[in-house]
């Protein structure tokens, strides 16, 4: 039997963008477990919406932040694991359970403790700063405009310093 050329798209797709896809977990998700289980989350619905896309001038990468940010919000908010129940391609399993892509110097984590406390919205911000996106593709992944882009940037770069120099004066 031929592999189905959406599969093989799609893990082409998901193994390009893993490491883009494990930061939004590991920024939505402390613990390594929920990591992996958000993980498998993500790239379940982006499996369930690929028949789907269309790309009408849009970057793969800007579908896929939409999905995996929407999803990561959505288990932050429910916090509830439930198995999933469509079944995937042995192929697709593989990909999701593949190991985090490497472990974190000390001033990553220290960054990672200052963002876990954002908001969740906020989180989505940084986490698309720190992937150097540029503010007219923060506005297309976040559905606003650049204008509150550059204002909620401000706003979070101010509070991220206030949060650095409390933890300063605590060490």
């Amino acid at each position: 039997m031929a592999p189905d050329p959406n599969t093989a798209e799609f893990l082409t797709l998901v193994n390009a963008h893993q490491a883009m896809l494990r930061r939004i977990c590991r920024l939505y998700c402390p613990d390594a477990d929920d990591q992996q289980d958000l993980f498998q989350e993500i790239v379940l619905q982006l499996w369930r919406a690929f028949p789907r896309y269309e790309p009408r001038g849009a970057k793969i990468s800007t579908w896929m932040y939409r999905i995996g940010l929407n999803v990561a919000v959505s288990d932050l908010r429910q916090r509830t694991r439930k198995p999933a129940p469509d079944r995937l391609n042995p192929q697709i399993i593989e990909v999701a359970q593949a190991p985090d892509l490497g472990s974190e110097s000390g001033e990553t984590a220290a960054l990672y403790r200052a963002i876990e406390w954002l908001s969740e919205v906020e989180k989505a911000f940084v986490l698309l700063y720190l992937e150097e996106h540029t503010y007219e593709e923060m506005a297309d992944i976040l559905g606003i405009t650049q204008n509150n882009v550059r204002v909620k940037m401000h706003r979070i770069q101010e509070k991220l310093r206030k949060i650095f120099s409390r933890s300063a004066q605590w060490n």
